[in-house]
C-alpha cells in the first residue's frame, strides 16, 4: 500500500466515519438514557436526508446550490426530523415504556417499517440526485487531492459531536439526562421532568441523524429510501464498538469503523465489496469478546 493510497484511505475513512459516529450518538443516547435499541434511527436518518434534499431544493431557487444552501437545509432538517423523533418517541414508545424488552423492540422495528414504507410511497422507490455546487479547490497532500467540501464536512460533524458531548457533560438538562440513564424513578422523585428529557434525548439524537443524513446526500450526491438501512446497521455497530450508551464511545466507534471500512476495502486481493464484511465482522467480535466496547462499563444487576 503505497503513501498515496493511505493518505487517501484516511480522507475517505474520516469522511465516513463522521456520519457513522452522528447516527451512532443517536443510538448511544437513547439507550444510555431508557435503554432502548432504536432501530428506526436509520430510516431518521433517511428521512433527514430527504427533507434536506426537498428544502434545498426550494432555498436554492434564491440562494444558488452551494454552501448557504447546503447550511440552510441542515439547519432546517435538523429541526424538523428533530421534531419528528419526539413524535415518534411519544406515540411509539412513551406507551411502551413498562413493557417487556421485546415488545419494545417490535415497537420500533414497527417505526422503522413505518418511516421507511411511506419513504417508498411517496418516492416510488427512486433515487434522487442532491445536486451542489461545492467545487474541487483544495489541498494537495503528495499525490493526493483533498477538496475543501472533504474537509468542512468532516470539521462539520465533528464540531456537532463535540457541541453534543459539552452539552451532557455541562448543562442542566445534561446532568439530568444522565440522571434519568442512572435511575429513572429516583430522578422522578427528585423532581426531573423524566418524560421532557426523554423527549429532549430523542430530539438531539434525531437531529444529529438528520444532519448526519443531510451532510451524507450532498457529498455522494443522491438519497433514495433504502439508504437508511445499512447506514443504522453500520452506526449500531459504531455504538456498540466504542460502547453502546457512551457519548464519546460513538465518536470514537464511528470513526474507527470508517477506517476499517476504507482501509480494509484496498488490501491486495480485496476489493470495495468486501467492506461490509469487515464492518459486521468486528461487530460479531466486539459482542464476542468485549460487549462492553473500548469505553464502555460492565454494569452488575442485583436482584
Amino acid at each position: 500500500m503505497t503513501l498515496d493510497l493511505v493518505i487517501q484511505q484516511l480522507v475517505n475513512g474520516l469522511i465516513v466515519g463522521s456520519f457513522y459516529a452522528l447516527i451512532a450518538l443517536g443510538y448511544s443516547m437513547v439507550f444510555g438514557v431508557i435503554k432502548l435499541l432504536n432501530f428506526a434511527h436509520g430510516d431518521i436518518y433517511m428521512s433527514g436526508a430527504f427533507v434536506g434534499l426537498i428544502v434545498f431544493s426550494f432555498v436554492g431557487v434564491w440562494v444558488g446550490n452551494g454552501w448557504l444552501g447546503v447550511v440552510c437545509a441542515l439547519l432546517v432538517s435538523m429541526l424538523a426530523v428533530g421534531l419528528l423523533g419526539v413524535v415518534i418517541e411519544r406515540f411509539a414508545y412513551r406507551p411502551m415504556r413498562n413493557a417487556p424488552r421485546l415488545s419494545i423492540l417490535i415497537t420500533a422495528l414497527g417505526a422503522s417499517m413505518v418511516l421507511n414504507g411511506s419513504a417508498l410511497a411517496l418516492t416510488g422507490g427512486r433515487h434522487f440526485a442532491f445536486n451542489t455546487d461545492l467545487g474541487f479547490a483544495g489541498l494537495d497532500v503528495s499525490a493526493v487531492h483533498i477538496t475543501y467540501t472533504q474537509i468542512v464536512l468532516v470539521a462539520a460533524s465533528i464540531l456537532l459531536m463535540a457541541g453534543m458531548q459539552a452539552f451532557v457533560s455541562r448543562t442542566m438538562y445534561g446532568k439530568a439526562m444522565r440522571a434519568v440513564s442512572i435511575d429513572m424513578g429516583a430522578s422522578r422523585l427528585m423532581g426531573i421532568d423524566v418524560d421532557r428529557v426523554i423527549a429532549l434525548t430523542f430530539f438531539m439524537g434525531s437531529a444529529l441523524a438528520a444532519g448526519g443524513g443531510v451532510m451524507a446526500g450532498a457529498y455522494y450526491g443522491s438519497v433514495h429510501f433504502f439508504m437508511g438501512f445499512i447506514m443504522g446497521l453500520k452506526a449500531f455497530t459504531a455504538a456498540v464498538i466504542g460502547g453502546i450508551g457512551s457519548v464519546p464511545g460513538a465518536m470514537l466507534g464511528g470513526l474507527l469503523l470508517g477506517l476499517l471500512e476504507a482501509y480494509g476495502s484496498s488490501l491486495p486481493f480485496v476489493g470495495s465489496e468486501w467492506r461490509d464484511v469487515f464492518v459486521f465482522g468486528a461487530l460479531i467480535l466486539f459482542l464476542v469478546f468485549k460487549p462492553t466496547g473500548l469505553l464502555g462499563r460492565s454494569v452488575v444487576e442485583r436482584v
